[in-house]
């Protein structure tokens, strides 16, 4: 169906607006990498070079591309007005190019348009979920239970959709390639059409006796439990993949895979950039003037440091090897400690004589910064 294609942008790796000569040079380039004579009986390659020439056969069409950028996948149906067919039918597309660049790889001319075969080997599709996990579980790495819902190969039927004792039928329509052509006389000649069989529904095959478990499909849907290991240093939004988890393929083709996008709950303490860890800690005006041995949260637990006489509020100092593990497992971050001096409230009548007595004691000649400041004022 057409919701279930990706953006052709996407499938040639170009942007939104990109020219003509750069939609012709990606696709050139890609569909030389993944042509099914360079990769024999690679049912995957065979479907990325249908879907590559599908791409570029809209793309380099300018009414085709107009109505793709209008109405997406829609627009392009092979319904959505006269002559939409396969690849052959690519208006402003130069034969020759092909003939040039893939002559010396395959002995001849190009042949375009390869049909995948619906009785081929399939690869499930992959599922996606998201998994919300701790500050320190990212950061060590973790083993989590996830339950996704797949569709896995049917066990009474073993997959063909058929009740036991029975087979398909070949299609006598389509012969089994799921697709027929008609062909239509006009005033400029003949043109040709391929659309999905009406028989079987573009399977290729017939089932007369659907299994009753999976009602032909050959496929059903579990609940599935899995442990998935989350790498240590792993950052909030990154995906892992666990292959083979996905939805079961069909024809005896492989599963698809999990991907797990991680959400990283926020910390009371401690933020992330990168590999280091951020953090605040208040102290009080006699420790920063003093001095202090403070104790310092990190992920590994606390942590002694010496804070230096003559503190300033809004220093930062450094943790070294307190931060984040590599995700590639060589070495770990720092952590960045910013102290703060914390103004004490609702001092009482002593309290305060006292503080006014300090500051008389001290005059101006002790704060640097307050000298320079009203010095610059000055000027």
């Amino acid at each position: 169906m057409a919701d279930q294609k990706r953006d052709y942008y996407e499938v040639l790796g170009v942007e939104r607006g990109a020219s003509d000569k750069e939609i012709k040079r990606a696709y050139l380039k890609l569909a030389k990498e993944n042509h099914p004579d360079l990769h024999p009986g690679d049912q995957a390659a065979e479907a990325r070079f249908k879907e590559i020439n599908e791409a570029y056969e809209v793309l380099s069409n300018p009414d085709k591309k107009a109505r793709y950028d209008q109405y997406g996948h829609a627009g392009v149906d092979p319904n959505f007005g006269a002559g939409g067919g396969g690849f052959g039918g690519a208006e402003g597309f130069d034969f020759g190019d092909l003939g040039d660049l893939f002559g010396s790889f395959f002995g001849g001319g190009f042949g375009g348009g390869h049909r995948s075969n619906p009785n081929a080997p399939q690869r499930g599709e992959s599922i996606r979920m998201s998994l919300a996990i701790t500050f320190e579980e990212a950061a060590f790495g973790c083993e989590k239970a996830v339950t996704v819902e797949r569709y896995e190969e049917c066990e009474t039927c073993h997959g063909n959709g058929c009740a036991p004792g029975t087979t398909p039928e070949v299609c006598p329509d389509c012969h089994g390639t799921g697709t027929v052509q008609v062909r239509r006389q006009t005033p400029m000649g003949v043109f040709a059409t391929t659309s999905p069989c009406s028989r079987c529904g573009g399977r290729g095959r017939i089932i007369h006796q659907p299994c009753r478990d999976c009602r032909g499909a050959g496929l059903v849907r579990k609940r599935k439990t899995i442990e998935a290991s989350v790498p240590a240093g792993i950052d909030n939004g990154q995906t892992i993949s666990i292959r083979g988890q996905g939805n079961a393929g069909r024809n005896g083709g492989p599963a698809g895979d999990l991907l797990i996008t991680i959400t990283v709950r926020p910390h009371e303490l401690f933020r992330r950039e990168g590999t280091s860890v951020l953090c605040e800690a208040p102290i009080t005006f006699s420790q920063a003037v003093l001095g202090a041995e403070l104790e310092i949260p990190t992920i590994d637990g606390k942590v002694k440091y010496n804070l230096p006489e003559g503190t300033q509020s809004g220093t930062t100092f450094r943790l070294k090897g307190k931060g984040i593990p590599s995700l590639n497992g060589r070495g770990r971050g720092d952590q960045y400690v910013t102290v703060y001096i914390e103004t004490p409230r609702n001092l009482n009548r002593e309290q305060k004589e006292a503080m006014k007595k300090f500051a008389e004691a001290l005059g101006e000649n002790n704060y640097e910064e307050r000298k320079t400041f009203f010095k610059k004022f000055k000027k």
